[in-house]
């Protein structure tokens, strides 16, 4: 029996891969295969443009590892017929444990303490005091899934939260502020968990940071793009901010290496949701959103 084809239109971890291979046959694009292919395998960082659509006249189905959704054009989808699966719910608690933890890195100065055990510095040295959390004040912009869990583990951890978003929800347990300027000029920390886009570029810039203040501290696991890097490089090295916890980045891998210079901030690979537990979830829902598709069942589509 001839197994279908699936599209890969970015390079995939190997697990993912490993997993579509057993029961698909994968191609890359610009393989014979591809044009008439009906499902398509890609990330949310890489996405689906409307020309690459176009150019696939059989897709069907694109399923996409993350949540984000701001590099598939839905609306190129919705015109074409194209179903679009993603895995918004997979990771939501692995990466709100993230940001808190790089809230501490930052604010306490984790990586830095490790950092100067390993260089011996401590023999010698006295590292300066870090920036304490409880009974300090989180704002987090973006109350969606991620953001949710990151509110309620930052109000466990004894802090009074906060958020802005596009529109107030009266459901949430926490005040809502009228826009990021008012919420940065409130908080001591700030968390982003917006989605990507148009809509949030450079949502955090030099007025932002300035309202955050000398002791304050950007959280960002949300998407390199809200964030002016220029005016955050300005701010940390001018001092003006007390420092970053960042797992995304204008551009990726390449980031910026004036950020290498710095030690008050704590930086990861885009790495929020990778766990092991994580992993083998995200890869179960693709696996089974391409099996509903197939059998005509139902599954979640972000384009429908």
């Amino acid at each position: 029996m001839t197994r279908e084809t699936i599209l890969t239109l970015a390079t995939l971890p190997k697990d993912l891969r490993d997993a579509l291979s057993a029961e698909y046959a994968l191609v890359e694009r610009g393989a014979p295969e591809a044009r008439e292919a009906r499902i398509a395998v890609t990330t949310g960082m890489v996405g689906v443009d409307a020309a690459a659509m176009e150019a696939l006249p059989g897709l069907r189905m694109i399923t996409s590892m993350g949540v984000g959704l701001d590099r598939i054009d839905l609306e190129a989808a919705r015109r074409r017929g194209v179903a679009v699966a993603h895995t918004p719910d997979e990771l939501t608690e692995d990466v709100a444990d993230f940001a808190i933890g790089l809230l501490y890195a930052a604010a306490r100065r984790i990586a830095e303490a490790d950092r100067f055990v390993r260089a011996g510095r401590w023999s010698r040295e006295r590292m300066s005091p870090g920036i304490s959390l409880h009974r300090k004040r989180a704002g987090v912009v973006g109350l969606g899934r991620i953001g949710a869990a990151i509110a309620r583990r930052a109000a466990g951890i004894g802090m009074e939260v906060a958020w802005t978003g596009p529109r107030p929800k009266p459901e949430a347990s926490w005040p809502f502020l009228p826009d990021v300027p008012a919420l940065a000029g409130w908080a001591d920390v700030l968390i982003l968990s917006a989605p990507g886009g148009v809509e949030t570029r450079h949502l955090v810039g030099g007025p932002v940071l300035e309202a955050l203040g000398p002791r304050g501290i950007l959280v960002n696991i949300a998407r390199g793009s809200v964030v002016d890097e220029e005016a955050l490089l300005a701010a940390l090295e001018g001092g003006r901010i007390a420092g970053a916890g960042l797992d995304v980045f204008a551009s990726e891998p390449g980031l910026d290496p004036r950020f290498l210079a710095l030690e008050n901030v704590a930086l990861a690979p885009h790495y929020a949701s990778l766990t092991l537990e994580t992993r083998a979830a995200i890869i179960a829902r693709m696996l089974r959103d391409i099996a509903a598709f197939r059998d005509g069942q139902p599954f979640f589509d972000a384009a429908a």
